[in-house]
């Protein structure tokens, strides 16, 4: 992470831009979804629907760390590690002051379940929403508001490692858990070094991955977050368009 870290201190003097690893996580996870579309699906209906953009949330603690909350970054592989911080930014300071009126009016929804009933509820709301493909925005509930992936830092937590059950509910097939960044011995140039590393966790649904294409991906990270300046200025070709895989 010698390189992330470095190129991140230089953006936040640049631009004054709160840009942290995360947001670079977020950047190299959609740039290696846009690379295999095929894993950007949807399981609806005894198939695979693909969605036509790459949308990563990212989960953000309130209260304290008491409540789990986020954010959806659409579009997130046409972004900007710099865009992609800035507009994440922007909404969680609407999220801690509790001015977002989506995620409010959602909440408020979910809090008048009673606890008992609320794993039915969520299922059933999933079927409807997914696989009925009904629009259910005027209850306060949106549509695939989990996207392509989630990411969450538990190195905020100072944890470096840690795995993460798939939400069914969200029908996302990739959670990355961001580990902390340590300073750890490293080999190179044949030489025993200290440098900054960071472990993700990484849990992914197997009907869209297998282990090929995890490790094709886990390139793409590797490469991102090494030099994480020669990939700003890409921008993605044409977008993909919504296929139903039977």
């Amino acid at each position: 992470m010698h390189g992330a870290l470095g190129y991140l201190d230089r953006l936040r003097r640049e631009t004054g831009v709160r840009v942290t690893v995360t947001h670079l996580v977020a950047r190299a996870l959609a740039l290696s979804i846009r690379q295999y579309p095929q894993l950007n699906g949807i399981v609806t209906r005894g198939g695979i629907a693909l969605r036509e953009t790459v949308d990563i949330f990212l989960q953000v603690a309130t209260a304290g760390g008491a409540d789990l909350s986020g954010v959806k970054i659409s579009r997130a592989d046409e972004k900007s590690v710099l865009e992609i911080a800035g507009e994440t930014e922007a909404r969680v300071e609407r999220l801690r002051q509790r001015r977002d009126r989506q995620v409010e009016r959602t909440k408020s929804v979910l809090d008048r379940i009673p606890l008992r009933i609320l794993g039915p509820i969520m299922r059933l709301i999933s079927y409807l929403i997914y696989d009925l493909d009904l629009d259910l925005s005027r209850l306060g509930i949106v549509k695939d508001e989990f996207g392509s992936a989630m990411v969450s830092n538990i190195g905020s937590f100072g944890l470096e490692q840690a795995h993460a059950p798939l939400v069914p509910f969200s029908r996302t097939p990739v959670v990355v858990l961001v580990g902390a960044v340590r300073d750890r011995p490293v080999a190179e140039d044949g030489c025993v070094v200290v440098r900054p590393v960071m472990t993700l966790g990484v849990t992914f649904d197997h009907r869209f991955m297998d282990g090929f294409q995890a490790g094709a991906m886990a390139k793409i990270f590797r490469a991102y977050l090494e030099d994480p300046a020669g990939f700003e200025d890409e921008r993605p070709a044409a977008g993909t368009t919504a296929t139903a895989i039977q």
